[in-house]
This record gives C-alpha cells, sequence and structure tokens, in this order.
C-alpha cells in the first residue's frame, strides 16, 4: 500500500512538473526585452516547422522567436537536465550530500579548459578542452579528497575550494598574458554563465551527450541504490563499485565539459535539485533521477527568465540568480550534515 502511495505521489508529480516545464518554455520564449505573445510564439513556431503562412507577423519577431528565444529555451532546458544529472550522480557516487560540479572545482576546470583553447585560437574546439579541463579537476579533487581514506564532507569542501582556486588562477593568469578584447568577452561569458549565445548549431552536441547520458543513467538506479548502502553490503552482492564509480565521473566530467563549454558556469543546479527530490520522494533513484533532471530544467529556464527581465534593457549572467538561491541552501545542507554527524 505505502509503495503505491509512493507511486502515486511519483505520477502526480510528474505530470504537474511536466505542465510547469511546458509553461515554463512557453514563458522563455514570450518574455524578455521585447515582449511577444503567445499567439504569435505560437504562429511563428507553426510556421517555422510545417511552412504555413504568418503574415500578420514582422519578420524581427520571427527571428527573435525562432532564431534567438527557442534555442535559448531549448538549451536552458539541456543545461537544467545536465546539471541537475551531474549533481544527482556525483552525491551517490561518493555518497556525500555537497559534491557537485560547481562546489567541487569540476565547472572551474573546465572553465580552465575552454579559455586555454580559446587564447590559442582554438574557440571551436572549446569543447573538447572544457571536457579535458573537467577530467583533469575531477580527477584531482578525488585524489585529495580520498587521501585520508574516506571521502568526508570537510574533504571534498576543502579539497573543492583548492581546485577551484588553483583552476580559476590558471585561468586568469592566461587571460592576462594572452587575452585580447574578444577572447575577453567571450571568457566573461563563460565565468558568469549565460544562455545568451545558444543557437541553433549549437544545440546538438549538449543534446546528444546529456540524453544518452540521462538514458544511461536510468539503466543504473539498481547499482546507485546499493551505493548509498556502502561498498560492504556491495562487495556480498558481487557489485564492483570502483570500476562503476569510475564511469559514471568520466559521464559527469563529459557532461560538465560540454555545458561550461557552451553555457559558461552555472553553480548550484547540482546541489538543490537532487535533495529536493530526496525530500519529496525518497532515495530511490529510479524516481530520483527524472524528478531532478525536471526540477533541474525549471530552475534553470526560471533564472535565465529572471536575467533578461529583471532589469529593463539589460541581461544579468544566469550564474547570479542560481548563486543567489544556491548559496543559503549550501550552508543549510552543511550545517544540516554537520549535526548529523554530531549525534
Amino acid at each position: 500500500m505505502t509503495r503505491n502511495k509512493t507511486d502515486i505521489k511519483f505520477n502526480i508529480l510528474l505530470i504537474v512538473l511536466f505542465i510547469a516545464l511546458v509553461f515554463s518554455l512557453l514563458s522563455g520564449i514570450s518574455l524578455g526585452a521585447v515582449r511577444i505573445s503567445l499567439k504569435d510564439t505560437y504562429s511563428t513556431i507553426q510556421s517555422n516547422l510545417f511552412h504555413m503562412n504568418a503574415a500578420s507577423l514582422s519578420k524581427s519577431t520571427m527571428a527573435i522567436v525562432w532564431n534567438i528565444r527557442i534555442p535559448r529555451v531549448i538549451m536552458g532546458l539541456i543545461a537544467g537536465v545536465g546539471l541537475a544529472l551531474c549533481g544527482t550522480m556525483m552525491q551517490t557516487t561518493v555518497n556525500n550530500p555537497i559534491s557537485e560540479p560547481y562546489i567541487l572545482g569540476i565547472s572551474a576546470g573546465a572553465t580552465f579548459g575552454a579559455t586555454f583553447f580559446i587564447i590559442l585560437g582554438l574557440k571551436s574546439m572549446t569543447g573538447i578542452g572544457a571536457f579535458f579541463g573537467s577530467v583533469i579537476s575531477t580527477a584531482i579533487v578525488m585524489f585529495i579528497a580520498s587521501i585520508g581514506k574516506k571521502i568526508t564532507t570537510t574533504s571534498l569542501i576543502l579539497s573543492g575550494a583548492v581546485v577551484n582556486a588553483l583552476f580559476s588562477a590558471f585561468s586568469n593568469f592566461i587571460i592576462s598574458i594572452g587575452a585580447n578584447s574578444d577572447s575577453m568577452m567571450t571568457i566573461k561569458f563563460w565565468t558568469m554563465g549565460s544562455l545568451a549565445s545558444a543557437k541553433w548549431a549549437d544545440i546538438l552536441l549538449p543534446l546528444f551527450v546529456v540524453l544518452i547520458s540521462l538514458i544511461f543513467f536510468m539503466t543504473q538506479y539498481r547499482t546507485m541504490n546499493t551505493m548509498l548502502m556502502g561498498d560492504e553490503v556491495a562487495i556480498t552482492l558481487g557489485i564492483n563499485l570502483q570500476s562503476y564509480r569510475l564511469i559514471y565521473m568520466l559521464f559527469i566530467s563529459m557532461i560538465t565539459g560540454v555545458l561550461v563549454a557552451k553555457c559558461g558556469i552555472i553553480g548550484f543546479v547540482g546541489l538543490i535539485t537532487p535533495h529536493i527530490s530526496r525530500i519529496l520522494i525518497g532515495t530511490d533513484h529510479k524516481k530520483i533521477i527524472p524528478l531532478s533532471a525536471m526540477l533541474g530544467s525549471l530552475f534553470v529556464l526560471w533564472a535565465d527568465i529572471l536575467a533578461r527581465c529583471l532589469i529593463d534593457k539589460a541581461e544579468l549572467p544566469i550564474g547570479i540568480f542560481t548563486s543567489l538561491v544556491g548559496g543559503p541552501f549550501f550552508i543549510y545542507i552543511v550545517i544540516k550534515n554537520q549535526k548529523g554527524g554530531q549525534r
């Protein structure tokens, strides 16, 4: 009976979140410096998809909706799903509630890799640079945090802070000695996070990486549930968690690298959404993964809407809004975890 109630609650949550997501996507297309009605939005989409005549719409309206707003909200949707997925998997992989690419310096490593390739004049290969940067930073964080043989919240925070400072310093050094005015603006975009430059051509790679990763992790929910029980239980069940951890961290690095290359650093999405999902539905990853993905996309979409609409004729970096929510949430989790450890 309890399981049936949980399943019903989960299904209701998915329906509610799906409706909220559709509303958020339409709002993201309609709202901005130029307000566009839902009717005009629908007409533009219909015109481009089915080649129907939309004579009542101006060319500027159609260009804003189809070439700017729609790629932007799709990228926001992809980024939200990917970042939430990374946070969920990291927290499970290391069995620690504060694990998230931004906090642990993995995003800073990806930014360094992207920055390095930009300075070298390889802007078209920033995704590759960001991936290698995220892999290197992940390896360093995990190595430092595991020196004491057991990865704790404190060791992760400290190792993440060290790696974040280290790669941020490397990035700033490279910028200081090699950046011109054009690359400076590009690098500023990476360090503060934005969806403003999203284009149709930018969507395919992140969509492919995030979708494949989502499908893969959806098939891994039994292993992830086992991870929560600890290595000793896994050994008795004949599961080698170390090999799974390595595979999962490679997927996390790949997602982080691709998203940082396209959207810059958007922090705390992966920290907040898994915690909210566990509060709502429990610890079963079969339910946590899709729920976190939908919450992450909603979080990023509305942060982007606020970034566009809060100040008239100006756009703020999306990372400001995610950090304003995520910072206090991070403090709350750390304090709660410390109190739990003292009992």
